[in-house]
């Protein structure tokens, strides 16, 4: 462990480091406060110029929270598991949505170094992985010293750079249920150009087709509403649906309750409503191979 001194303002000791197990990890998280590195694509940005104040617990020693494996009912992704390896790694097609995603994150040197987790912590309503996972019915792995606990990714995320992260704990990995990695899937990203930007609206579509007809459907809007969300009205009208070109129009006459858009520099709330209806439509006919792709606005 690294220590060192504040720059300015009262002396204080501030302490740095850098785990090789996750039982230190916690072990330490359990004795003090500390903010966690990872990636640092969010980190730094967000502390700038100015002085650190908070402990730092750097987890990037910590090699066990880093990959992708089935592990019981469950497809088990790391923490640490970085976007370029979702892209890398071989996933049942209803991970294709999040493949997508994460070719969204930033540029690809973003993507070798960013984590999965630290997209979430981050609590972004423009989170570019969120939908992905909503729609896959992810859940947050959480540790402390003392428990394990596991969240579904709308119980974790509660709003705006919030979570339901407690004292003490730490996200070591995001969990897909086997029966949920079923189906294909689909995301569409409206930006104001094509790379390299914050999302306007951006939508995820996973569908499971029988008999030519939508078994099942879960559908997951961004940049909507404080925190991204399923679209429950949506997913009842898809239900049954033949796959033709009447699909459209159950998503256009389906209720969208769940949304809660914004006015902001990116777009009016009224424009994001609209574009997020089509971005749906988008993202349905893409996960049943009717089309796919991204729109720029």
């Amino acid at each position: 462990m690294v220590r060192f001194w504040k720059g300015s303002g009262r002396q204080s000791v501030i302490r740095y480091a850098k785990p090789t197990t996750v039982d230190e990890a916690l072990a330490l998280l359990g004795e003090d406060r500390w903010r966690i590195l990872a990636g640092g694509t969010d980190f730094y940005p967000a502390q700038g110029a100015k002085p650190f104040r908070d402990n730092v617990l750097d987890i990037n020693g910590l090699a066990e929270l880093r990959g992708i494996a089935e592990a019981g009912e469950h497809w088990r992704i790391g923490a640490r598991t970085t976007w370029t390896d979702i892209v890398r790694h071989p996933l049942p097609a209803a991970f294709d949505a999040l493949k997508a995603a994460a070719r969204e994150v930033g540029s690809v040197q973003i993507q070798n170094v960013a984590s999965v987790a630290g997209n979430l912590c981050n609590a972004s309503p423009a989170a570019d992985g969120v939908p992905a996972l909503l729609a896959l019915d992810a859940d947050v792995e959480l540790r402390s010293v003392d428990a394990t606990r596991h969240l579904p990714l709308d119980a974790f995320i509660l709003g705006n750079r919030c979570t339901a992260l407690q004292p003490g704990e730490m996200v070591t990995a995001i969990r897909v249920p086997k029966r949920s990695a079923a189906g294909a899937s689909a995301f569409v990203k409206l930006g104001a150009r094509r790379y390299l930007v914050i999302s306007i609206a951006m939508a995820a579509a996973r569908l499971v087709v029988e008999n030519g007809a939508v078994a099942e459907a879960a559908i997951a809007v961004g940049s909507c509403s404080a925190v991204a969300r399923r679209l429950a009205g949506v997913e009842a009208a898809l239900r049954g649906r033949p796959i033709d070109e009447a699909l459209a129009d159950a998503v256009l006459s389906a209720p969208f309750d769940e949304l809660s858009p914004i006015a902001d520099v990116r777009g009016s709330a009224e424009y994001r409503e609209q574009a997020a209806r089509e971005i749906v439509v988008r993202a349905v006919r893409g996960a049943v191979g009717l089309d796919q792709g991204k729109v720029a606005a």
